[in-house]
């Protein structure tokens, strides 16, 4: 009897604490977002060598989309990206929570099981996810007046139709997958490590007392913005080159010069761009609005998780020996 309930309230607890995990993630995903819709539009139309704006930079990029658009064009595509983000920031989120433990067991608490956690965290995150991903790019890289989508439905009824039914959704996947293991991995092994580091010989300057444990620590919210915007750029240094190969494949059907890019595979299309492009102008293109956007944006994702955690009750903070 007493273990049927112990099991129950275990099975209770389990349930709870998925429950704000999603909910904690979910809206970190969406503020983090939200924070650099402008910068993602530019660097989709930068990657994909959109012919209006290939010519422009990061910030001159932005003031013509406001001249030659409008305000709001700034966040086109943001809807498709809140629909996709949410599900994909909660599952990314609280998969690393459920493979932590995992990893850690099987490597004996090895630190390197937090990096194995994070880009299994991402993989499973992307899987769920992808296809709204490839519609928000498709959304994102249109330009007023010229619009062949009208919304996130008619954008995959269109791909699924016209496209080759339901590979179109997930062109590009491949070469996301595999920037998903370097980026979410670093993402979350850097994340946790400053914090670590900031807790161990910095608590002076980066902590506070967490208020639902007297004995805990908890990073201030400067630190938690500093850990994760270094994560970030450190992740997406190794992960761009895959970032555009990826968006160049979901983006060939709708660049006419690039057609016959949609047939390529990853391989083949990370070589034409070498190619044609070289590194800074091709594999790397835009890599100074992702530093501008990434650094924010997974600073902000990292401190808003840390405090719905808090909120929630779910962070009772850490001692440190």
């Amino acid at each position: 009897m007493e273990s049927a309930k112990a099991n129950t309230q275990h099975s209770t607890r389990s349930r709870e604490f998925l429950t704000k995990s999603l909910l904690a993630g979910g809206v970190a995903g969406m503020f983090s977002k939200t924070t650099v819709a402008p910068l993602d539009r530019v660097k989709i139309l930068l990657q994909a060598h959109n012919k209006h704006y290939k010519q422009h930079g990061v910030f001159s990029g932005l003031v013509k989309i406001v001249k030659f658009e409008n305000l709001w064009a700034l966040y086109k595509g943001n809807g498709a990206q809140m629909v996709r983000i949410f599900p994909y920031a909660a599952t990314q989120f609280t998969s690393y929570e459920v493979y932590k433990p995992i990893f850690g067991n099987l490597m004996s608490q090895h630190h390197f099981s937090k990096f194995l956690s994070g880009s299994a965290a991402g993989i499973t995150a992307v899987l769920l996810t992808y296809p709204l991903d490839t519609i928000r790019a498709r959304l994102a890289f249109q330009i007023t007046g010229e619009h062949k989508y009208s919304g996130i439905t008619h954008t995959a009824i269109t791909m699924f139709k016209e496209e080759g039914g339901g590979r179109a959704l997930y062109r590009g996947f491949t070469p996301t997958v595999i920037g998903m293991i370097p980026y979410a991995g670093l993402s979350f092994y850097c994340f946790e490590g400053l914090k670590y580091c900031c807790m161990k010989h910095l608590p002076q300057w980066t902590c506070e007392p967490c208020p639902i444990n007297s004995g805990g620590l908890v990073l201030k919210l400067s630190a938690k913005l500093l850990c994760g915007g270094f994560a970030g750029a450190i992740a997406q240094s190794f992960a761009y080159p895959f970032d555009v190969t990826r968006r160049r494949m979901q983006l060939a059907q709708v660049t006419p010069d690039k057609h016959h890019w949609g047939r390529l595979g990853m391989v083949a299309t990370l070589v034409q761009i070498y190619k044609r492009e070289g590194i800074v102008y091709g594999l790397y293109r835009g890599m100074s609005i992702n530093y501008l956007r990434a650094i924010p944006m997974v600073a902000v994702s990292f401190t808003t998780y840390e405090l719905m955690k808090q909120m929630l009750k779910l962070d009772t903070g850490i001692k440190i020996e």
